[in-house]
C-alpha cells in the first residue's frame, strides 16, 4: 500500500491511512506500506534551501528533503500501534532501496529487503519512507518528485505482489484533468504504455519512473483513491485489455519552457553536442526542432523544451558551448505549455493529427512545436492556450464521462479484480 503526500496532510488523514492499514492487516495481509511526505513538506523545505542558498548543494537537498517521509512514516506507526498493532517505520537507506549516486533524481539499483523480511515475519507492519533510497556511495538520495510511487512499485516487485495498491486523492486516471474538464472521465483501465504516455505529457497521478519500472517487471497497478473503497484505475499489460477506444485522455502540462539556439553552424555532430551538454547537466530535453538553412554552408536555429525548473541549469550548460559552437544566441520562453492526445487505438486509426489540429486552429490555439508516437500526439502551445486546447480535444473527441465506450458494452470482458487477501 502506498499514500501520497494528500492522504497523510494531517492528523486526521494519518489516522485514516492507518486505519486502512489496519483493515488490511486484519484481514489477514502482511503489509508494507509506502508514505510520502504530507502536503505540502516538500515545497516547504525546497523553500527553506533557497532562503539560505541560490544554488543549493545537490547532496545536502537529498538530506534535507528526505525527512519529510520519515515524518509521515513515524507518525503512522505511532497510530498504528495505538489501534493495537505492532509497526516499525523506516528510512529508505534502513529498508534496504539502494540507488545510483545522482543527487536528487537517482534510480533505484536494487532492493535489499532483509530487515524488511525480519520485520514481518516478526508479526511487524512495516512503513518505509517513500523517495528515498541509499546511494552505493552511502549518502542518502532522492529519486525526484513523485518518487514514492517508483518506491512502493519497487517493493512489490521484490515481495512478488498481484497489485501494488497506490492511494491518492483522486479516484484513479481520468481522460484529463478534472479541475479543467468537469466531466472527465474516471478510466476503470489502462495499458502501461498509454499509461506512460500520459505521465510523460503531464498526468500527475502516477510518476512516469514507477509507471517503466511497473511495465519492465510486469508490476500492475491500482491507483485508488484513499478516502473512499471504490475502485479505481487498474494499469496492467496491454494483454490484460479489450480493444482500446481512439483517444483514451487528454493530458497538460504548465511545466515547459522552451529554448531556442540561433545561429548554430549546419555542420555534422552540432546537435550531439548540445545535447550532451544538457545530459551532462541532468536537464531533460523533450520536443527537438531544427530548421534546414536555405543555403549550403548556412545557419540554422534549433529549438527545444526542457522543464522549466530546468531552464537555468540548461542555459548554463549551453553558454560554455556558445563560443565553441559559434551560437548566435540563446533565447528562452518561460510561457509554454503542452497539450497531449493519448490512446492506444489512435495506432490503427488514421485521421486523429488532422482532427487534432483542426480543433485547435478552430479554437484560435497556434501550435509552436509537434512531437508524435504511435500512441501519442504532443502540441506545444502557449500556456495561455493550454485550458482552451484540453477542453477542445475533450469534447472533439467524445471522452465525457457519459460517453459510451467500448469497455462499457463488452460483455464478454472480464474485469480486473484486486487478489484475494492473502
Amino acid at each position: 500500500m502506498k499514500f501520497g503526500g494528500t492522504s497523510v496532510a494531517d492528523a486526521e488523514r494519518i489516522k485514516r491511512a492507518a486505519g486502512r492499514i489496519v483493515s488490511s492487516v486484519e484481514a489477514g495481509n502482511r503489509v508494507v506500506a509506502v508514505l510520502s511526505a504530507r502536503g505540502k513538506t516538500t515545497d516547504q523545505l525546497v523553500a527553506m534551501a533557497q532562503e539560505v542558498s541560490d544554488r543549493p548543494d545537490p547532496r545536502e537537498m537529498d538530506m534535507l528533503l528526505s525527512t519529510g517521509e520519515r515524518i509521515s512514516c513515524a507518525l503512522a506507526a505511532m497510530v498504528i500501534k495505538d489501534l493495537g498493532h505492532d509497526a516499525i517505520s523506516l528510512t529508505g537507506s534502513q529498508a534496504g532501496i539502494l540507488t545510483d549516486t545522482s543527487h536528487t533524481r537517482a534510480r533505484i539499483l536494487e532492493v535489499r529487503a532483509d530487515r524488511i523480511l525480519a520485520a514481518l515475519d516478526a508479526g511487524k507492519v512495516v512503513l518505509v519512507a517513500g523517495f528515498q533510497g541509499v546511494s552505493t556511495a552511502q549518502d542518502v538520495t532522492t529519486l525526484g518528485r513523485g518518487g514514492s510511487d517508483t518506491t512502493a512499485v519497487a517493493l512489490f516487485f521484490f515481495f512478488f505482489s498481484e497489485f501494488c495498491e497506490i492511494y491518492t486523492d483522486v479516484a484513479g486516471v481520468f481522460s484529463a484533468d478534472p479541475r479543467l474538464v468537469p466531466r472527465a472521465r474516471k478510466l476503470p483501465v489502462v495499458s502501461f504504455d498509454e499509461m506512460l504516455e500520459m505521465s510523460a505529457s503531464g498526468a500527475g497521478v502516477l510518476q512516469l519512473r514507477s509507471v517503466e519500472y511497473a511495465r519492465n517487471h510486469g508490476v500492475r497497478i491500482h491507483c485508488r483513491s484513499s478516502f473512499d473503497d471504490a475502485p479505481g484505475t487498474f494499469v496492467v499489460g496491454e494483454d490484460e485489455t479489450m480493444e482500446r477506444p481512439l483517444v483514451t485522455a487528454v493530458t497538460h502540462s504548465t511545466d515547459e519552457a522552451r529554448i531556442t539556439l540561433t545561429d548554430l553552424p549546419d555542420t555534422p555532430g552540432v546537435a550531439g553536442t548540445v545535447l550532451t551538454a544538457l545530459a551532462a547537466a541532468e536537464v531533460n530535453v523533450d520536443m527537438i526542432i531544427q530548421n534546414e538553412p536555405h543555403e549550403e554552408g548556412g545557419r540554422a536555429d534549433m529549438s527545444f523544451t526542457v522543464p522549466r525548473a530546468d531552464t537555468r541549469a540548461a542555459v548554463d550548460a549551453l553558454e560554455v558551448l556558445k563560443a565553441e559552437l559559434g551560437i548566435g544566441g540563446i533565447h528562452t520562453d518561460g510561457e509554454m505549455g503542452k497539450v497531449s492526445l493519448v490512446g492506444a487505438g489512435m495506432r490503427s486509426h488514421p485521421g486523429v493529427a488532422a482532427k487534432a489540429f483542426s480543433v485547435l486552429g478552430a479554437a484560435g490555439v497556434n501550435i509552436r512545436m509537434i512531437s508524435t508516437s504511435p500512441i501519442k500526439i504532443s502540441c506545444v502551445v502557449a500556456e495561455s492556450d493550454v485550458e482552451r486546447a484540453v477542453q477542445g480535444w475533450h469534447a472533439a473527441f467524445e471522452l465525457d464521462a457519459d460517453a459510451i465506450l467500448p469497455e462499457d458494452v463488452a460483455g464478454d470482458h472480464r474485469p480486473i479484480v484486486p487478489p484475494e487477501p492473502s
